[in-house]
Order: structure tokens, then sequence, then C-alpha cells
């Protein structure tokens, strides 16, 4: 997969922007308050301080486990909402992906309604895109990150997060197609055309706007001639041809049509 440096790049500034706000309030705030409220205010902004001043080194794993210390002595303060945030970020920085898919589902679990919730909801789908496999792996994770990045699409479609989603779920089904693809490939080295031509029909059907549909095409061209049904095969090689005519699968598609046409 690529596109992860950027999608790094992007979610530290964003976390960068979350962490602003909180410390500006606490120190325009402490003036006007009692000396107790100012002790625990104090308290916890060392605490949270100290967290991000970990992350600032990027000592990611120190910096959650402060996040989550955050929470758990002040979980009323409203430094807790955001150590719970800043936390999942920490995670994912450090590649504890489980964690920071548990931090940010905990964060939205209690606040749901909160303005940083698409940000939360990005974490997550990051978290599972950033953990997906080659083609020749279980694709459980891959299915994952395509469900995190759709529930972005569908809940905030006009966020800042939607149309990084967007692309990368476009990334997710190539790679969900091309893990279709190896198996059909496999199937139709092996001879088995029909549960071969299941596998290519599927990408044609479902990936249809992915790189593997012109091969996808051609494998059902030639799995179909192999099954002895050539009417279906023409179908196959005519959508190729109608979508992709300059296509090397297409040539190869006629080629294979005109080979197997009937004699005169």
């Amino acid at each position: 997969m690529t596109q992860r440096p950027s999608s790094r790049a992007a979610v530290r500034l964003i976390a960068a922007a979350l962490v602003i706000s909180p410390l500006l309030a606490a120190c325009a705030g402490g003036g006007g308050v009692k000396k107790d409220t100012r002790y625990v205010a104090r308290d916890v902004n060392t605490l949270y301080r100290a967290a991000q001043d970990r992350l600032d080194r990027g000592q990611y794993k120190i910096a959650a486990a402060l996040f989550d210390e955050v929470e758990r002595q002040h979980p009323y303060s409203p430094w807790a909402r955001r150590a719970q945030l800043m936390s999942a970020f920490s995670y994912y920085m450090d590649r504890e992906y489980t964690p920071s898919i548990e931090s940010a589902q905990r964060f939205l679990s209690i606040h749901p309604g909160n303005k940083d919730a698409p940000y939360a909801y990005y974490l997550i789908a990051l978290s599972y895109y950033e953990q997906i496999s080659d083609v020749t792996r279980d694709q459980k994770i891959t299915q994952q990150a395509q469900a995190a990045l759709g529930e972005i699409v569908r809940r905030y479609p006009d966020s800042r997060y939607a149309a990084d989603a967007r692309l990368k779920l476009d990334l997710v089904r190539d790679h969900l197609a091309g893990k279709e693809m190896e198996i059909g490939r496999f199937y139709e080295r092996s001879s088995n055309w029909l549960a071969a031509s299941i596998r290519f029909r599927e990408v044609v059907d479902k990936y249809q706007t992915t790189s593997h549909a012109p091969e996808a095409l051609f494998r059902l061209t030639e799995c179909y001639l192999a099954l002895g049904v050539p009417e279906e095969a023409k179908k196959s090689a005519a959508v190729l041809g109608a979508n992709y005519p300059g296509s090397k699968w297409y040539e190869r598609a006629y080629k294979l049509m005109e080979k197997h046409a009937p004699s005169a």
C-alpha cells in the first residue's frame, strides 16, 4: 500500500491543532478560579504537558501512557476527553494499532457528538489501513479498513477527512480485487475453471473500477471457452473491447476468440 508517509504527516498536523486549544484555555482561565481548583488544574496541566513533551520528542509509547494517566486520574476533567484522543494518536504514531483503535473507540462511546469525533473515526480507519498486508495474506484487516473508511465518508462526507478516505477506499478496493484475482488465477492454473470464473466474475461485478477489471474480463473469456460456453466468452470479450479497447488484455482476448472461432 502507498501513501502511508503522507497519512502520518497529515494526522500529525491535525493532532497538533487538537493540542493547542486546551493549553490556551488552561492558561487563560487560571486566574479567576479558587485556589484549590487552580491546584487541581495545575496538576492536570502538569501531567498533560508531560505527555505532550514526550509526544513532541517522539517518545510515543510513554506519551500514550501519560495521556492514559490523565484520563485515569482525572476522569471528569475536560482534559480527560482530549487525553483519550491524544492517547489514540500516540499509539497510532507508535504503530500500536490495536490500542489506538481502542482509545479512539472509547472516546467515541463517551463523546459521540463531540466536534473531534470525525478525527477519532479517521484514526480508527488509518489504524486498520496501515495494517493491510499483501494479497497472499488473509484480508480481514483490509475489509475492516474498507468499513472504517466508508464510515467516514458516510458520516462526514464534507469533512477534511472524507477526501483522503475516498482515495484510500479506491486503494483498498483495488487491493481486495487483487486478492480475488490471485485466487482466481490459482484455480485457473489448476484447471478448476468454474471456481476461477466465479472469482473473476466477482471482480467484474464488485470491483469494475479497479485496475484489475480488464484482466478479469480476459480471464473470464478463457474460463468460459474452457467450460465450453463460447457465447459467454464472446460476451466477456465484447465488454472488454468496449471498455478497454487499447489494452493488452483485449488484444489477447481478440486473438483467443479468433483462434476458437467456429470453422466456416
